[in-house]
């Protein structure tokens, strides 16, 4: 499926235009296919391992109201943006759709046990129930009791302690703000950032958008810098990413932005671009 994201484009459209073409092209491909042929749709709310690419704020909403329309089945993969990572909770919050199941992992034991679950909708849950017959869930490391007291132990933190609001209402704010003093570096074309994620486009020339490197040489040189300055990010593509804890503080924020330009700098002298 498409990307709601067009940097490449010689004509990038607005927000709003390409939030639009990207859900339509969900719909054309259920049409062609046949609805009655497509169980589900399922997708992260903002594409982490793929770059953080983070739609358009009417993307999700299209893309819901066009499943409904055609009796198709919509997931929202939370394992990367659920508890907390965008702000709210659930990633599907943020961007303001209902799925009919969600999946999770990771955050949910804070990366201590490997534990992972679906959430569904009632009326999946009915079908379920009702339809008789043994539902047969119970394999062989399901339920482990490790990983379910750690996930118990980190979901009763996260409801105690306020963490996830205090993203929504303070450290949000703060890193965008700061990681924001980035989006003029010349090596910097597209920036963006939602809840505790970020993620940055590496360009030659930001007029232009022309890439940094053939073959992602660009963003593995700035990951490998910035992992020799003491700050781990990852390089997907042509793109540098990073997601920091949830409970950061704001000097460490600080420290992350400062190592970060450091490596972006040294990147730019490697290439040979001059800094403003």
């Amino acid at each position: 499926m498409e990307q709601p994201y067009d940097f490449d484009a010689d004509q990038p459209l607005s927000s709003e235009a390409l939030g639009k073409r990207a859900a339509e092209a969900l719909a054309h491909k259920i049409d062609s296919l046949g609805a009655d042929r497509v169980a589900a749709f399922i997708a992260e709310p903002i594409q982490g391992a793929g770059g953080v690419i983070i739609p358009p704020a009417n993307y999700w909403p299209l893309i819901a109201q066009i499943c409904k329309e055609r009796g198709v089945l919509l997931i929202s993969d939370e394992v990367i943006c659920g508890f907390g990572r965008t702000g709210n909770l659930w990633g599907c919050e943020t961007f303001d759709y209902t799925p009919d199941l969600i999946t999770f992992a990771k955050a949910v034991t804070n990366g201590y046990q490997p534990l992972g679950g679906v959430g569904v909708s009632d009326a999946i849950a009915e079908v379920i129930t009702t339809s008789g017959g043994e539902f047969a869930h119970g394999f062989t490391y399901s339920g482990h009791p490790v990983a379910c007291a750690a996930g118990v132990a980190t979901v009763s933190i996260y409801q105690e302690s306020g963490i996830v609001a205090r993203v929504k209402t303070d450290r949000q704010l703060k890193w965008a703000s700061a990681v924001d003093s980035l989006r003029d570096h010349p090596i910097v074309g597209d920036l963006k950032t939602t809840g505790m994620l970020m993620g940055l486009e590496l360009v030659r020339d930001r007029s232009s958008r022309e890439r940094l490197a053939p073959d992602s040489e660009g963003s593995l040189y700035c990951r490998n810098q910035a992992i020799d300055g003491g700050l781990m990010v990852r390089a997907v593509g042509d793109r540098i990413i990073s997601a920091p804890p949830l409970t950061i503080s704001d000097e460490e924020i600080d420290t992350l932005v400062s190592r970060l330009r450091t490596a972006l700098d040294q990147t730019a002298q490697h290439y040979g671009i001059n800094e403003h």
